[in-house]
């Protein structure tokens, strides 16, 4: 599994669309079917349709 990474201003300003708090989510995975996010937190992962 790669290293999560923070989300760049454009994967911020989708986040907060989906109504996910974007300070809360780490981008782990790009695919072109769906990105992997993790919680920092909690770490519980989810997957969201791509950009």
């Amino acid at each position: 599994m790669q290293n999560p990474k923070k989300p760049t201003r454009k994967e911020k300003i989708y986040l907060r669309s989906l109504r996910l708090n974007c300070d809360n989510w780490l981008i782990s995975k790009r695919t072109v079917d769906y990105w992997l996010i993790i919680h920092r937190i909690s770490g519980r992962t989810r997957k969201i349709p791509p950009l």
